[in-house]
Protein backbone atom coordinates (compact mmCIF):
# COMPACT_ATOMS: atom_id res chain seq x y z
CA UNK A 1 0.00 0.00 0.00
CA UNK A 2 1.22 3.18 -0.77
CA UNK A 3 0.70 6.53 0.15
CA UNK A 4 -0.17 9.38 -2.76
CA UNK A 5 0.19 12.41 -1.99
CA UNK A 6 -0.51 14.88 -5.23
CA UNK A 7 1.10 13.87 -8.67
CA UNK A 8 4.40 11.85 -7.42
CA UNK A 9 4.97 8.94 -9.18
CA UNK A 10 4.08 5.67 -7.54
CA UNK A 11 7.87 4.90 -7.26
CA UNK A 12 8.14 7.71 -4.78
CA UNK A 13 5.23 7.45 -2.88
CA UNK A 14 5.89 6.33 0.83
CA UNK A 15 4.81 2.69 1.36
CA UNK A 16 2.18 2.36 4.49
CA UNK A 17 2.47 -1.11 4.75
CA UNK A 18 3.78 -4.00 2.67
CA UNK A 19 2.82 -7.65 3.75
CA UNK A 20 3.72 -10.88 1.58
CA UNK A 21 -0.03 -12.40 0.96
CA UNK A 22 -0.29 -16.41 0.76
CA UNK A 23 -3.52 -15.48 -1.78
CA UNK A 24 -5.32 -12.61 -2.82
CA UNK A 25 -8.65 -13.54 -1.93
CA UNK A 26 -11.22 -10.57 -0.31
CA UNK A 27 -10.47 -11.92 3.34
CA UNK A 28 -6.87 -11.29 2.76
CA UNK A 29 -7.21 -7.99 1.60
CA UNK A 30 -9.98 -6.94 3.45
CA UNK A 31 -7.56 -7.68 6.02
CA UNK A 32 -4.56 -5.66 4.76
CA UNK A 33 -7.06 -2.73 4.34
CA UNK A 34 -8.74 -2.74 7.47
CA UNK A 35 -4.92 -2.66 9.02
CA UNK A 36 -4.16 0.14 6.79
CA UNK A 37 -7.08 2.05 7.74
CA UNK A 38 -5.93 1.52 11.51
CA UNK A 39 -2.16 2.65 10.74
CA UNK A 40 -3.75 5.75 9.49
CA UNK A 41 -6.16 6.60 11.91
CA UNK A 42 -3.99 8.21 14.28
CA UNK A 43 -1.91 9.98 12.19
CA UNK A 44 -5.24 11.22 11.50
CA UNK A 45 -4.67 10.94 7.73
CA UNK A 46 -7.86 11.14 5.66
CA UNK A 47 -8.30 8.74 2.76
CA UNK A 48 -9.70 10.18 -0.32
CA UNK A 49 -9.53 8.10 -3.06
CA UNK A 50 -8.50 4.68 -3.76
CA UNK A 51 -6.37 2.95 -7.08
CA UNK A 52 -6.04 -0.17 -8.02
CA UNK A 53 -5.73 -2.45 -11.18
CA UNK A 54 -9.52 -3.76 -10.54
CA UNK A 55 -9.79 -7.09 -9.67
CA UNK A 56 -12.78 -8.24 -8.08
CA UNK A 57 -11.28 -9.38 -4.70
CA UNK A 58 -9.55 -5.92 -4.55
CA UNK A 59 -12.99 -3.89 -5.08
CA UNK A 60 -15.01 -5.99 -2.99
CA UNK A 61 -12.63 -5.56 0.11
CA UNK A 62 -12.22 -1.75 -0.37
CA UNK A 63 -16.11 -1.60 -0.73
CA UNK A 64 -15.92 -3.43 2.58
CA UNK A 65 -13.86 -1.40 4.19
CA UNK A 66 -14.22 1.97 2.52
CA UNK A 67 -17.30 2.44 1.85
CA UNK A 68 -17.81 5.92 1.24
CA UNK A 69 -14.29 6.71 -0.44
CA UNK A 70 -13.80 6.96 -4.37
CA UNK A 71 -12.51 3.96 -5.67
CA UNK A 72 -11.39 3.86 -9.34
CA UNK A 73 -9.16 1.66 -12.05
CA UNK A 74 -5.73 2.67 -12.49
CA UNK A 75 -5.03 4.45 -15.23
CA UNK A 76 -2.34 2.24 -16.93
CA UNK A 77 -5.08 -0.33 -16.29
CA UNK A 78 -7.79 1.12 -17.54
CA UNK A 79 -5.73 2.52 -21.07
CA UNK A 80 -4.75 -1.56 -21.26
CA UNK A 81 -8.31 -2.80 -20.85
CA UNK A 82 -9.69 0.12 -23.46
CA UNK A 83 -6.90 -0.86 -26.00
CA UNK A 84 -7.11 -4.93 -25.36
CA UNK A 85 -8.90 -5.43 -29.32
CA UNK A 86 -6.23 -3.09 -30.48
CA UNK A 87 -3.69 -4.68 -28.77
CA UNK A 88 -4.60 -8.11 -30.14
CA UNK A 89 -4.67 -7.12 -33.51
CA UNK A 90 -1.23 -5.69 -33.05
CA UNK A 91 0.38 -8.59 -31.61
CA UNK A 92 -1.82 -10.93 -34.29
CA UNK A 93 -0.20 -8.45 -37.04
CA UNK A 94 3.33 -8.85 -35.76
CA UNK A 95 2.76 -12.71 -35.37
CA UNK A 96 2.48 -12.53 -38.91
CA UNK A 97 5.31 -10.14 -39.89
CA UNK A 98 7.50 -11.95 -37.71
CA UNK A 99 6.64 -15.02 -40.05
CA UNK A 100 7.62 -13.34 -43.19
CA UNK A 101 10.90 -12.16 -41.47
CA UNK A 102 12.13 -16.01 -40.63
CA UNK A 103 15.38 -17.39 -41.76
CA UNK A 104 18.04 -14.14 -41.55
CA UNK A 105 20.38 -15.95 -39.14
CA UNK A 106 21.14 -18.46 -41.93
CA UNK A 107 21.77 -15.55 -44.53
CA UNK A 108 24.43 -14.28 -42.15
CA UNK A 109 25.61 -17.34 -41.19
CA UNK A 110 26.52 -17.64 -45.05
CA UNK A 111 27.54 -14.36 -45.77
CA UNK A 112 30.10 -14.57 -42.95
CA UNK A 113 31.77 -17.48 -45.57
CA UNK A 114 32.50 -14.83 -47.89
CA UNK A 115 33.64 -11.57 -46.28
CA UNK A 116 33.59 -9.06 -48.99
CA UNK A 117 32.52 -5.33 -48.08
CA UNK A 118 28.81 -6.03 -49.99
CA UNK A 119 28.34 -8.76 -47.54
CA UNK A 120 29.52 -6.63 -44.61
CA UNK A 121 26.58 -4.26 -45.52
CA UNK A 122 23.91 -7.30 -45.71
CA UNK A 123 24.56 -8.64 -42.71
CA UNK A 124 24.34 -5.22 -41.00
CA UNK A 125 21.07 -5.01 -42.44
CA UNK A 126 20.22 -8.69 -40.86
CA UNK A 127 21.57 -7.06 -37.84
CA UNK A 128 19.05 -4.40 -37.95
CA UNK A 129 16.09 -7.09 -39.05
CA UNK A 130 17.01 -8.94 -35.74
CA UNK A 131 17.19 -6.15 -33.18
CA UNK A 132 13.75 -5.08 -34.67
CA UNK A 133 12.13 -8.57 -33.59
CA UNK A 134 13.09 -8.02 -30.72
CA UNK A 135 12.01 -4.81 -29.46
CA UNK A 136 8.59 -5.47 -28.29
CA UNK A 137 7.35 -2.19 -26.44
CA UNK A 138 4.96 -1.88 -23.77
CA UNK A 139 1.51 -2.04 -23.96
CA UNK A 140 -0.73 0.00 -23.73
CA UNK A 141 1.39 3.01 -24.56
CA UNK A 142 3.56 1.27 -27.05
CA UNK A 143 1.93 -0.80 -30.83
CA UNK A 144 5.16 -3.48 -31.17
CA UNK A 145 3.29 -4.43 -34.26
CA UNK A 146 3.29 -1.28 -35.51
CA UNK A 147 6.82 -0.41 -34.46
CA UNK A 148 8.18 -3.55 -36.06
CA UNK A 149 6.40 -2.84 -39.08
CA UNK A 150 7.85 1.19 -39.48
CA UNK A 151 11.39 -0.34 -38.64
CA UNK A 152 11.05 -3.48 -41.44
CA UNK A 153 9.83 -0.43 -43.85
CA UNK A 154 12.59 1.90 -42.98
CA UNK A 155 14.98 -0.74 -43.36
CA UNK A 156 13.35 -1.77 -46.95
CA UNK A 157 12.97 1.45 -48.09
CA UNK A 158 17.23 2.11 -47.14
CA UNK A 159 18.08 -1.38 -48.73
CA UNK A 160 15.95 0.09 -52.22
CA UNK A 161 17.80 2.77 -51.86
CA UNK A 162 21.21 1.34 -52.21
CA UNK A 163 19.84 -0.38 -54.83
CA UNK A 164 19.23 2.32 -56.40
CA UNK A 165 22.49 3.76 -56.29
CA UNK A 166 24.40 0.87 -56.94
CA UNK A 167 22.41 0.31 -60.27
CA UNK A 168 22.96 3.96 -61.04
CA UNK A 169 26.66 2.94 -60.97
CA UNK A 170 26.85 0.34 -63.05
CA UNK A 171 25.34 2.15 -65.56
Amino acid sequence: MRSCGSCATASRDPILLARPLLSSTQGDLTALLQEVQQLLEPLKVPVKGIISDGEETIKSAVAFVFPDIPHQLCHFHYLKDAIKPFYEADRHAKTLLKKQLRGVRPIERALEERPTAENDAIRDYCLAVRASLTDDGRSPLEASGLRLHDRITQVSDSITRVQGKKDCLQL
